[in-house]
């Protein structure tokens, strides 16, 4: 995600971008025996991913909101100086205005830290100066008047990953800041010059002292409330009601040259399921730099989502009117015409529905030619003929094999089957036996193949972008997405752009 070497960028958005790659990055976490063989999710970012992810201008509010919600505390002092005796001061209300962040340089220090600069950062600090004269003999009265200091500073942070309950513990605690100018203009510039000669010497080391601490501090508290506040977002978005996907580490994070990467277990959550596996083929060949971000996911997850969906009663569809009747008005021939009146009886498709649900779980394999899903499937088709009881009309029991390709294309997902294979194993209809022949069911085998199959799938497609878009999938601008699949593992490589919603989300909710 970000790089060995110095680069120019745009300020703060180093945050964003380290920590969403990082949801649960570590250095003090205990792994088994054999981490690599526990991981199911791997996240590479790139280069490009982290330049842009701090390019951009909204994530200059990060840094500012460290400036401005710093909690500066008043500033008294004491000095003796010679004529004048005692001059105490003390400088109260402290505020930061006019904020600006000219540019940010990153290094990645292989396997210890990223250190950022951040360069020539200008604030205008504004209060109110107090001060007073404490001569031998007598006391003056005290004064007050409004002060602006103007500054120019160089920030240095050296971020630490560490693993806390399981999750990312961002140190920023390693904060330095180098004052270039710190210039004291007390109201309208009216008091004599030898006076803000005085309070400049006298207010400048402690100052600077104060800015200091609380601002390291602020940026420290700031990171770990980023932290966990992205750890969020990345568990709400691998969970729909009660399935969801564990997301902590399965061994430490890797910081290359060229890239971030981050390794996660990936086991499916789902009520008393219990979900094992040590047996991950992930290589870091498997992934290349060329592209902004990579997601690399084990057949392992996959098919543990989809015993998870069995389980919660999801893979269950039901059909009927104008579909049901596209399913069966194909092909206009006389076996096509045979079949619907055995079948419906003359009832019309407003009146019947068939029900399709799977028997058992699916088992998935990812194969170089796409995602091959083989599952057992019933269809129970009841008609409802007007002032008659209900009838089942036709029962069947199939196994189905389909290869499908999945894209992502305009924000949305994308599943193309290519080829299918369907078995019956159980066939049953209120027809005259004697009118089971061997035509009708070879009809059937057709309809499900060119007809059924693409139409569950046309169901699962919306069904899966709406579920993505409302975890706010649809808010980031995806570009040249693919979908690759080997076999025993599937790639999602894309370039993208950053939302600002996050970090505007972050801001509002944070602060």
């Amino acid at each position: 995600m970000l790089w060995a070497g110095r680069m120019r960028l745009g300020s703060s958005g180093i945050f964003i971008g380290i920590l969403l790659v990082l949801v649960h990055a570590a250095a003090a976490c205990e792994f088994g025996p054999v981490p690599d063989r526990a991981t199911g999710i791997v996240c590479r970012m790139t280069k490009p991913a982290a330049l842009l992810s701090t390019v951009n201008q909204e994530t200059a509010q990060v840094i500012q909101a460290a400036f401005r919600n710093a909690n500066f505390p008043n500033i008294t002092g004491e000095r003796s100086v010679r004529l004048l005796g005692k001059v105490a001061y003390g400088l109260s209300n402290i505020q930061v205005n006019d904020l600006s962040i000219e540019q940010s340089e990153v290094e990645l220090k292989e396997n210890d830290a990223i250190d950022i600069a951040i360069k020539n950062v200008t604030a205008v600090f504004k209060g109110t100066l107090t001060y007073g004269y404490a001569g031998a003999w007598f006391l003056q009265l005290f004064h007050s008047v409004d002060f602006e200091i103007e500054s120019s500073i160089d920030l240095q942070i050296n971020i630490k990953l560490m693993c806390q309950e399981d999750q990312v513990a961002a140190d920023a605690s390693d904060c330095y800041l180098s004052f270039h100018k710190l210039t004291l203009h007390l109201q309208g510039d009216k008091e004599p010059g030898w006076l803000k000669q005085l309070f400049t010497d006298f207010i400048s080391f402690t100052l600077k002292f104060v800015l200091k601490r609380e601002v390291c501090n602020e940026i420290n508290y700031l990171a770990q409330v980023l932290a966990n506040y992205v750890h969020d977002l990345a568990a709400n978005f691998v969970r729909d009601e009660d399935i969801g996907l564990d997301i902590s580490l399965a061994s430490d994070p890797l910081i290359k040259a060229n890239y971030l990467e981050s390794h996660h277990k990936g086991l499916v959550m789902y009520k008393n399921y219990s979900d094992v596996f040590s047996d991950s083929v992930f290589s870091p060949s498997l992934l290349s730099e060329s592209r902004m971000l990579y997601f690399w996911l084990s057949e392992h997850i996959l098919n543990s989502l989809a015993s998870a969906a069995f389980l919660d009663e999801r893979l269950v569809m039901n059909i009927s009117g104008k579909k049901l009747q596209a399913l069966f008005e194909i092909e206009d021939t006389e076996v096509q015409q045979k079949a619907v009146q055995l079948i419906f009886q003359g009832t019309s498709y407003n009146d019947s529905v068939a029900k399709v649900w799977s028997l058992t779980h699916p088992e998935i394999s990812l194969q170089p030619e796409g995602t091959v899903v083989k599952s057992l499937v019933a269809v129970e088709i009841n008609i409802f003929p007007p002032g008659e009881e209900p009838l089942m009309v036709l029962y069947m029991e199939k196994e189905i094999t389909v290869t499908i390709q999945a894209a992502y294309a305009e924000k949305k997902l994308i599943l193309q089957p290519l080829d299918s294979r369907i078995e019956f194993k159980v066939f049953k209809w209120a027809a005259d036996p004697s009118e089971n022949d061997q035509s009708i069911r070879n009809f059937l085998q057709k309809m499900i193949s060119d007809v059924g199959i693409p139409e569950v799938i046309s169901r699962i497609e919306p069904a899966l972008t709406s579920l993505m878009n409302s975890k706010g999938l649809h808010l980031f601008e995806i570009r040249n997405p693919e979908i690759i699949t080997r076999k025993g593992y599937l790639i999602v490589q894309l370039d993208f752009s950053f939302p600002n919603h996050l970090l505007l989300d972050f801001l509002q909710k944070g602060f």
